[in-house]
Order: C-alpha cells, then sequence, then structure tokens
C-alpha cells in the first residue's frame, strides 16, 4: 500500500485562463487533482460554490493523468465520495441548476 510519503506530494497554486486561482496537488509530472473552479458556471462549480459557502474547509478536486480528466474525485471534509454526490444531487435538484453542463476547467 502506497501512503503519502512515497508519493512526494506537492500543493500549489495556480491560476486558470481566466484568472480563477486554484489548489493543485501534484503527484508527478502526468498526474495531479485540480480543484473544482466554484466560479465556473457548470453544474459542478455551482454546487462547489454553494458548499463552500457552508463549509469553507470543503474541497474538491478532480484527478488528472496523462493530461485527462479519469472521473476521480478527491473531496475534503466528506468522508466518501457517495456523500458529495447526494449532496450535489440535492443542491442540483433545483431548477435553477438544471440548465448547467459538467464542464471541467481546461488544461
Amino acid at each position: 500500500m502506497e501512503t503519502i510519503k512515497e508519493w512526494d506530494i506537492k500543493l500549489e497554486l495556480v491560476k486558470t485562463k481566466k484568472g480563477a486561482i486554484l489548489h493543485k496537488i501534484t503527484v508527478s509530472d502526468n498526474h495531479f487533482f485540480l480543484e473544482q473552479n466554484p466560479l465556473k458556471e457548470s453544474k459542478y462549480g455551482v454546487a462547489y460554490r454553494k458548499i463552500k459557502n457552508m463549509y469553507p474547509e470543503f474541497y474538491m478536486f478532480w484527478e488528472i493523468k496523462d493530461n485527462k480528466y479519469t472521473g476521480r474525485l478527491l473531496t475534503g471534509v466528506f468522508l466518501e465520495k457517495s456523500e458529495i454526490d447526494q449532496f450535489i444531487t440535492s443542491v442540483l435538484k433545483s431548477e435553477e441548476y438544471k440548465t448547467y453542463e459538467d464542464v471541467r476547467e481546461e488544461l
């Protein structure tokens, strides 16, 4: 089993093309986790914004390997991905959010 010490993880701040500052967890040159952009007008951006307003210490990261999103979600504060999925689903049940797509940050 791998441990965090074996990974040599770096935490940094990155700026998107539109100027948003996001956290990035770098595992290697071709493997990192990028924080969901709360300013993004996507369903996850909208949900993340709402969650951050309620839980400021919550963080949501997408895994990227070989310059592609894997679909794996890494979260802080919530214990299980299923819990955050349920929370996002409850947030997105409002008609207001049904028009948003699942758009992730450009790499």
